[in-house]
Parts: C-alpha cells; sequence; structure tokens
C-alpha cells in the first residue's frame, strides 16, 4: 500500500527512526536488498578505487584503462573523472581551498554510492589535500567498503613537460593562480595502498598492478595465470610502507 509523504513522514516519526539517526526530521530509509544479498545477484562486491596525483600524472588515463579492463571481464564498473564531474555536479565549484574539499566531499560520497551498489568505482582527482582524502576513505570504512587509495606518481618536471592541457604553462605565465604544484601544494599520500610511478611504468603495467591489488582484495577474481613483477614490487612497497 503506498502512502502519501506526510504520512510517510509521521509513521517515521512514530517509529523513533528505528532504521538509524535523524538530521532535522531526515531519515535514513533502509531499503529491502542487503548488500550481501546485492553482492550475490552481481556477482561482486563494490569498492572505491581512487587514484590522486599531480595533473599531468595519468590518472585519466590509468582510470580509463582499469574501466575498460574490468569491464572486458565482466565486473560492473564506473569511472568519475575529476573534469567531467566539474561539469555538472559541481559545476558551481572553483578552485579555492574550500571549494576544494567540497569537491573532494562530494565526490567521495558518490563514490561511496556506487560502491555500496556493488559497483567498482573508479575515482581521478588531483585531490591535493590529505585531509580530504582522509575524509574519503573514512566515508568508506564507516560503512564497511573498501578503499583503495592509488597514488599516481610522478615528478613535477614529467608531468609538466607532458602537460597534456596546457595548464602549467598557462600558471607559469601567471595567467592560472592556485595551480597544484606550482603555486598550491600537493599533499603526497603518506600510506597510500599502492603506488604507480608512471615515469617508469606503461599504462598496461599499471593496470595489471591494480587488478592484482583488487584480486588479492577480494574484489575480483585472478586476472592472470602468472605473476607479474610489478604485483611482486607492488607488495613489497605495501609492506614497506606499513613497516
Amino acid at each position: 500500500m503506498l502512502h502519501n509523504d506526510n504520512s510517510v513522514k509521521a509513521n517515521n516519526n512514530n517509529n523513533n527512526n528505528e532504521a538509524g539517526s535523524s538530521r532535522g526530521g531526515v531519515y535514513w530509509h533502509e531499503g529491502s536488498v542487503s548488500r550481501g544479498e546485492r553482492a550475490s545477484l552481481l556477482g561482486q562486491t563494490g569498492c572505491t578505487v581512487w587514484l590522486s596525483g599531480l595533473s599531468g600524472a595519468g590518472k585519466s588515463t590509468i582510470a580509463c584503462a582499469l574501466e575498460q579492463a574490468l569491464l572486458h571481464r565482466g565486473y560492473f564498473a564506473y569511472r568519475l573523472d575529476g573534469d567531467n564531474v566539474r561539469h555538472g555536479l559541481n559545476k558551481d565549484l572553483g578552485f579555492s581551498a574550500d571549494d576544494r574539499a567540497e569537491n573532494i566531499r562530494r565526490t567521495g560520497e558518490v563514490a561511496r554510492l556506487f560502491a555500496d551498489a556493488g559497483c567498482i568505482c573508479v575515482t581521478a582527482f588531483i585531490s591535493p589535500y590529505a585531509a580530504d582524502r582522509r575524509g574519503a576513505r573514512a566515508l568508506h570504512e564507516a560503512s564497511s567498503l573498501p578503499f583503495v587509495e592509488v597514488y599516481v606518481r610522478c615528478p613535477l618536471a614529467v608531468a609538466e613537460q607532458r602537460d597534456p592541457k596546457g595548464l602549467y604553462k598557462k600558471a607559469r605565465a601567471g595567467l592560472i593562480h592556485g595551480f597544484t604544484g606550482i603555486d598550491d601544494p600537493y599533499e603526497e599520500p603518506e600510506r597510500p595502498d599502492v603506488i604507480l610511478d608512471t615515469d617508469k611504468l606503461s599504462v598496461g603495467e599499471c593496470i595489471e598492478r591494480l587488478l592484482c591489488t583488487l584480486r588479492d582484495l577480494g574484489v575480483i577474481e585472478t586476472p592472470t595465470t602468472r605473476v607479474c613483477a610489478t604485483c611482486v614490487n607492488a607488495r613489497k612497497e605495501r609492506l614497506q610502507h606499513m613497516n
């Protein structure tokens, strides 16, 4: 039986919000499908792969390739790109520190929803501030959802040489202010789950390493029958960061 909005709200109030906490009369409404049931029906569990790094480091290229690799292996995956999100959801935000923080907060919430839906969400955002990245991780951890922080590492000189959008040139000329790596800081991840040195690794090697990481987490099945050298190195790096 369907009820109008007022009766639903009244009913929720009378039940004292058994499904969760209230914020100003707004209640979380639990669905009829559990996460476990959804995972069983989809044949996969959701997670977020968060790519962070300088402009020109290769985040978008890797995100596109990872999304494609996952889909071709039969996994439900979707990519959130920093520029794309600013065309719609975050088009009201600029590039001040506060706006950048809000940009990442919103994206973290969206990524969490995708992961909760059973999707492997791949995000490609500079996300220069450590506190904002920690916030995105905390959102996922609070919901018991896997979060893989990937540092797409690239020397500034190499990123500036690539300069696919011509932004470094504009920043050096003073036409852009507050540009990450030039006159605004990039706070390097202290303990990322994966480090991809894109001045040394090919796109294929980066994808193989990410697939192996997702396999180790139990998000996907074994992507290859052999143990790749990049995966061995990735495990060594993770152990070093843990020590």
